[in-house]
C-alpha cells in the first residue's frame, strides 16, 4: 500500500475542488498536510479563511493531521509564509502540489491587462513563489516531490482562455527545466492536466460534469507525490477514469546539409512541408540536449 507516513505535504488552493481532494487523500494515507487557501472567489476576488479551515476540520475528524494556511500565492511573501508554516510546524516539506488558480476568461480582443496579470500572478508566478522556498528545503533534505497543475487548455488550447492557457503552458516549461535541477537531489517534478467538475469548470463541462468527479483525479496526483514512482518531467492528463501521458515530440523532419547542399531557402521549406510535418519517426526529448543529439549525426556524419 502506498502511504505518506512521516511525509509533509503542502497543497495550495486546497480549500475546495481538486485541492481538497488531494489533501483528504494524502491525509488519509498518513501525510501531515498544510492546507493553503486564500479563500477568494473563482475570479480571485476577496478572501475567506473558512475554506481552508473546513478542510482541516475534515482531515482532523477522520484522525488525520493538518493545519490551515491562508496566504496568497500571488506574492513572494505569501509563498515563503506557506513553506515557513510547514517547516515551523512539521519540520520539513516532502511534497508540494501547486494547485491554486483563478479564472478571468475573455477573448483576447476583450481582455483587460488586469485579466492577464491576475491569472499569470496566481497560476504561474504563484507556482514559482511557493516552489522556490520549497525546493530549497527539499534540496537540503535530498528528497522531494513536486506536482504542478497544468491544464488541457495550456496543452491544446481552449476558446476564450488565452491568459489561462499561457499560464498553464508556462507551468509545463517550469516543470521541464526544474526536473533537471532536482534530479541529483532526488526531487521529482511532474505536472497533471486534470479534467474535473469544480467551481472553475462548471460552465465548461456542462451536462458532462457528473462524469468528471474531482475525487477521481486525486489517485494519480497522489501517486506522483509518493515514493512509489521514479518518473520526472512528465505531464499526465487525468479525469473521467483515464490517466494518460501527454508529451512533446520532435519529428524527423526535413534536413538539408548546410555544407554539402548549401543554405536552406524558402523554396526548400515550401517543397518539403510534408516531411517537416510528418509524425513518423519522432523522438520524445527529455531536455534541450536531445534536440542537438538528433542533429549531430546529420551534421557530422
Amino acid at each position: 500500500m502506498i502511504d505518506f507516513q512521516d511525509r509533509v505535504a503542502v497543497i495550495t488552493g486546497a480549500g475546495g475542488g481538486l485541492g481538497r481532494e488531494y489533501a483528504l487523500l494524502l491525509a488519509s494515507r498518513g501525510a501531515s498536510v498544510v492546507v493553503n487557501d486564500l479563500g477568494g472567489s473563482v475570479h480571485g476576488d476577496g478572501a475567506d479563511a473558512s475554506a481552508a479551515d473546513a478542510v482541516v476540520a475534515e482531515i482532523r475528524s477522520m484522525g488525520g493531521t493538518a493545519i490551515a494556511e491562508h496566504s496568497s500565492v500571488a506574492d513572494p511573501e505569501g509563498g515563503a509564509a506557506i513553506i515557513e508554516s510547514a517547516v515551523d510546524t512539521f519540520g520539513r516539506v516532502d511534497v508540494l502540489i501547486s494547485n491554486a488558480g483563478i479564472l478571468r476568461d475573455r477573448t483576447l480582443a476583450n481582455m483587460a491587462v488586469d485579466d492577464l496579470r491576475s491569472v499569470l500572478s496566481v497560476h504561474l508566478e504563484g507556482a514559482f513563489y511557493v516552489a522556490m522556498p520549497a525546493f530549497r528545503v527539499m534540496k537540503e533534505q535530498q528528497y522531494g516531490r513536486i506536482v504542478f497543475a497544468s491544464s488541457g487548455s495550456g496543452l491544446f488550447g481552449n476558446f476564450g482562455q488565452t491568459n489561462y492557457a499561457a499560464a498553464k503552458a508556462g507551468l509545463v516549461g517550469f516543470m521541464s527545466a526544474l526536473k533537471l535541477e532536482g534530479a541529483k537531489y532526488n526531487i521529482l517534478v511532474n505536472a497533471v492536466a486534470p479534467i474535473a467538475h469544480t467551481r472553475m469548470t462548471e460552465e465548461i463541462l456542462g451536462d458532462q460534469a457528473e462524469q468528471f468527479d474531482a475525487a477521481s483525479v486525486a489517485p494519480a496526483v497522489a501517486y506522483l507525490a509518493s515514493d512509489a514512482h521514479e518518473h520526472t518531467g512528465e505531464v499526465w492528463s487525468v479525469g473521467g477514469g483515464s490517466v494518460s501521458r501527454v508529451f512533446t515530440a520532435l519529428c524527423e523532419g526535413y534536413f538539408k546539409h548546410p555544407d554539402r547542399e548549401g543554405p536552406m531557402t524558402v523554396e526548400d521549406v515550401a517543397e518539403n512541408v510534408a516531411d517537416v510535418r510528418t509524425e513518423d519517426g519522432y523522438i520524445v526529448p527529455f531536455s534541450l540536449r536531445d534536440e542537438f543529439a538528433k542533429l549531430g549525426p546529420k551534421l557530422y556524419s
